[in-house]
C-alpha cells in the first residue's frame, strides 16, 4: 500500500514548490490528513520558520507544528556527514517521518533545494533517504538553460541514479520549459524511460518566475517607505530612471520596477501618474537610490494619489541597486496568494492529476472528510462552467470573493454596480485581478433594463403590478439579479451580504418559482465537521413546517444530498427515539417520517430520533439497534427554524465546522442567500455551490 510519495530534484531552481502545492491540494481532495515532511531545509535564522514548510502548513492549514516537519538543518546534516555520522542522519529521519506519519492517512516528502556547493552531496541523500523511508519518487528538472539533449541526458541521469538504488520513480515532471516545446519534450523523455513512468511538463510562468517586492526589498536591505500593502506586487522587468521624463516614459513596461534616485520627483510622480492612467502600463514599485527621501511636499502628493505602489530606499548607488535587483530570485512564500493560486492552476493545467492520482493512491477511506468535500467541489464546478451574479457589488467581501472567484478560474462574474465605484474599490482593497474580467452591470443603464421592466410587468400584472411599479423594482439589484437568472443571462444568483433573506428570494418566488412537484423552498448547510461532511435542514427558512413540509425538506436535502456526492441517510430529529414521545411536536416529525417512507422508499431514514442517537455509533445502537441510519446520520432534519438556526450555529462555533451555506432548495433556477455576517469565505464556497446547482439544472 503506497501511502507517501517523495518529491525530488537533481538541481537548485528546479521549481518543485509548484508540484508539491498541487500535490498537496489533490492529495487533501482524495484523503483526510495528509503530512508534509521536508528531511532537510535551509538554515534559518533563530526563530525564523523553513519558507516551504510555513507556505504549505499556512495556505492548507495543516495540523502540523514546523519543528516536526523536518529533521535537519543544511549545516547540522554537513556538520554530522562530515563526521561520518550518516547511519545518526538516516535514523533520525526515519524517526521524525515515522511520528508525523502515525498521525496522517498519506505523507507528503519534499527534498532539499540544492546549492552548487553541494548539490552532488545532496542527490545522493535524497536517494538514500527515500530509499531507506520506502517510498516512490518524482523527479522534477528544471529546463532553463539547456539544450533539449542536455535536458534529457539530466533526467536520465537522475532517474538511472534513484532506480540503481532501487527507488521506484513513478513519474518525472519537466519544468521551466518552453511552452511551444511542451510536447516535443514530452515525446522525447517518453521514448527515453519506461512506459510505467508517467510523464508530465508545465511551461515557464512568468508571474511564478518573476520576484515580488517583498523579495527583492529583502535582497537589496531596502526600506519601505509608503505602499506596504501591496509590498508582494511582482515584477516583470527593471528600469532604470536616468533620462527626461518624457523620454522615459516611452520605456515603461507592464508590472516593471523603477530605479531611480531619491531625488528624481520627476520620475517619481510621473511613474506613478502613469501607473493609475490607461494610457500607460501599470508598475510594479519604484526603489530609491542614494539613500536620498523626496521632500516632504513630493510625499504629500503621492500620499493624495489613489494608488501607491511600494516605494522603497537604499543606500547605495543606482548601477549598484540595478545589479543586485538583477540577480534576485523568486520564491513561494506564505502571503503571496496570488502565486500560490497561480502555482495550483498551472499544477492542474499541465499535470494529468487523475493518472498521477492512480499511481498515488493505491488505498479507499471511507465517508467524505471536509477536505475531500471542498476539493471536490471546486473540481465540479470548474468541469461545466457557470455564470454567477452577485447583486451587492457596493459590499467589499463580495468584490473580494469575485477577485478570487476570477483568479481560480472557476466561474464567471457578473457584478451588479457602479463601474467607476466598484473599479476604485478593487484599487482600495489592493486586488490583484484584471478589472476587464468584472462584467460589471449598472441595472439601470443596462440594456436589457427596458426589457426586464417588460417582462416583470407581464409576469405579475395580474398581481396588480404597473408598469411605473415594475420600473421601480427592476431598479433594485435582487429583482436585476433574479431577472438575469430567469432570462437565462446569467445561471445563477448569490445575494444576502447586504440584504435580508427576504429581499434575496422574494423575486425568486415570484418569478423563478418552484420545481414541479415542490411546494416548499427550503435550506441546507453542508456542516464540515473534523471527520465527516453532514447536511443540517432546514436552517434559514421555514420556521414551523407541517408535517407535509417537513417530509418535502427532507426528500429536497437528501437529493441535495445526492448531487454533492453524498450518500443520505436521513434523521428526523425530535426530543426523543423511536415510539416513546409523546406530545404535538414529535408527532409531526413521526408523521413526516411516514411520509417520506411512502414517497421515497428508496430513501434510509429514520424518525423521530435525538440528535446523540442520529450521530453516535454508541448511543444509537443502545437506543434504535435495528435502525439503519442510527449512529451515522448525515442528513439531519430540524422539526423547527428554531431548533435549526440555533443548533447548527452551536456546532459550528463549538467545534470550528466549516458551515457552507446555506443552499436554497426547490427553485427553478438557484438564488443563494447570504447571511449579513458572511466572511469572504462563505461567499466563495456559496458561489461554488451555485455554480453547481446550476449544472443539474
Amino acid at each position: 500500500m503506497n501511502k507517501a510519495i517523495y518529491i525530488a530534484t537533481s538541481e537548485a531552481n528546479s521549481g518543485k514548490s509548484i508540484v508539491a502545492l498541487g500535490l498537496m491540494r489533490m492529495l487533501l481532495g482524495k484523503t483526510a490528513k495528509v503530512g508534509y515532511f521536508r528531511p532537510i531545509i535551509n538554515d534559518v535564522k533563530k526563530g525564523k520558520k523553513d519558507n516551504h514548510i510555513n507556505t504549505i502548513i499556512s495556505h492548507f492549514e495543516l495540523d502540523i507544528d514546523p519543528c516536526e516537519a523536518f529533521a535537519f538543518t543544511r549545516s547540522e546534516f554537513i556538520d554530522k556527514r562530515n563526521r561520518g555520522e550518516e547511519g545518526e542522519i538516516i535514523d533520525t529521519i526515519i524517526e521524525k517521518y515515522k511520528e508525523l506519519e502515525e498521525k496522517n492517512d498519506f505523507m507528503l516528502v519534499e527534498g532539499t533545494d540544492f546549492s552548487s556547493e553541494t548539490a552532488a552531496i545532496e542527490l545522493d541523500a535524497n536517494i538514500l533517504i527515500a530509499k531507506n523511508l520506502g517510498i516512490p519518487v518524482i523527479i522534477v528538472s528544471s529546463g532553463v538553460g539547456k539544450t533539449l539533449e542536455e535536458f534529457i541526458n539530466g533526467l536520465h541521469l537522475a532517474y538511472d541514479s534513484f532506480r540503481e538504488k532501487e527507488v521506484e520513480v513513478i513519474a518525472v515532471i519537466a519544468n521551466k520549459v518552453q511552452e511551444k516545446n511542451i510536447e516535443l519534450v514530452k515525446n522525447r523523455v517518453n521514448k527515453n524511460l519506461p512506459k510505467s513512468v508517467l510523464v508530465n511538463a508545465i511551461p515557464i510562468i512568468p508571474s511564478l518566475i518573476n520576484p515580488t517586492i517583498k523579495e527583492i526589498a529583502k535582497a537589496i536591505g531596502a526600506k519601505i517607505l509608503l505602499g506596504k500593502e501591496h509590498i508582494n506586487n511582482q515584477t516583470a522587468s527593471f528600469k532604470v530612471g536616468a533620462m527626461q521624463l518624457r523620454n522615459y516614459l516611452t520605456h515603461l513596461e507592464e508590472n516593471c520596477l523603477i530605479i531611480t534616485p531619491g531625488d528624481r520627483a520627476d520620475i517619481i510622480l510621473g511613474a506613478l501618474q502613469a501607473n493609475i492612467s490607461s494610457n500607460y502600463p501599470a508598475i510594479s514599485g519604484i526603489v530609491l537610490t542614494g539613500g536620498i527621501i523626496p521632500d516632504e511636499p513630493i510625499v504629500k502628493l503621492i500620499n493624495g494619489l489613489p494608488q501607491i505602489v511600494p516605494i522603497l530606499s537604499v543606500k547605495q548607488g543606482t548601477f549598484d541597486v540595478a545589479n543586485k535587483i538583477g540577480a534576485v530570485r523568486s520564491h513561494m512564500y506564505a502571503k503571496n496568494k496570488q502565486k500560490i493560486i497561480t502555482s495550483l492552476n498551472t499544477f492542474d493545467k499541465y499535470v494529468d492529476v487523475d493518472q498521477l492520482n492512480d499511481k498515488l493512491i493505491t488505498f479507499k477511506k471511507e465517508g467524505i472528510t471536509p477536505r475531500m468535500f471542498q476539493y471536490a467541489l471546486l473540481k465540479r464546478a470548474k468541469k461545466q462552467r457557470k455564470h454567477i451574479v452577485l447583486p451587492e457589488g457596493n459590499d467589499d467581501r463580495i468584490i473580494t470573493a469575485a477577485a478570487r472567484l476570477i483568479a481560480m478560474d472557476i466561474v464567471d462574474i457578473t457584478v451588479l454596480g457602479d463601474y467607476d465605484k466598484i473599479a476604485n474599490k478593487i484599487i482600495r482593497l489592493g486586488l490583484k485581478v484584471d478589472i476587464d474580467k468584472f462584467n460589471i452591470v449598472n441595472p439601470v443603464k443596462s440594456e436589457y433594463y427596458k426589457e426586464f421592466i417588460n417582462t416583470l410587468f407581464e409576469l405579475r400584472k395580474n398581481k396588480g403590478i404597473t408598469m411605473a411599479m415594475a420600473e421601480d423594482m427592476m431598479g433594485d439589484v435582487s429583482y436585476f439579479g433574479t431577472m438575469m437568472v430567469y432570462k437565462g443571462l446569467a445561471d445563477g444568483m448569490v445575494s444576502g451580504a447586504a440584504h435580508t433573506t427576504q429581499h434575496t428570494i422574494r423575486p425568486a418566488l415570484q418569478f423563478i418559482r418552484t420545481k414541479p412537484g415542490v411546494t416548499v423552498v427550503s435550506s441546507i448547510f453542508f456542516m464540515c465537521l473534523e471527520d465527516r461532511v453532514s447536511v443540517f435542514g432546514d436552517c434559514a427558512i421555514n420556521p414551523n413546517p407541517n408535517a407535509e413540509q417537513l417530509a418535502e425538506i427532507a426528500i429536497s436535502s437528501a437529493d441535495s444530498s445526492i448531487n454533492f456526492g453524498i450518500d443520505p441517510k436521513i434523521a428526523m430529529l425530535s426530543y426523543s427515539s423511536g415510539a416513546s414521545g409523546k406530545g404535538a411536536d414529535v408527532d409531526i416529525v413521526r408523521k413526516a417520517t411516514e411520509i417520506i417512507k411512502e414517497k421515497r422508499p428508496d430513501l434510509k431514514v429514520e424518525g423521530p430520533i435525538q440528535y446523540d442517537a442520529a450521530v453516535d455509533a454508541t448511543i444509537g445502537k443502545s437506543k434504535l439497534p435495528d435502525s439503519e441510519v442510527a449512529g451515522q446520520a448525515n442528513v439531519l432534519i430540524f422539526p423547527d427554524l428554531n431548533t435549526g438556526n440555533n443548533t447548527y450555529k452551536a456546532v459550528q462555533r463549538e467545534t470550528g465546522a466549516l458551515a457552507i451555506g446555506p443552499m436554497l432548495q426547490g427553485l427553478n433556477k438557484p438564488v443563494n442567500d447570504l447571511s449579513r455576517g458572511c466572511t469572504v469565505d462563505d461567499i466563495f464556497n456559496t458561489v461554488v455551490l451555485t455554480a453547481i446547482q446550476a449544472q443539474g439544472i
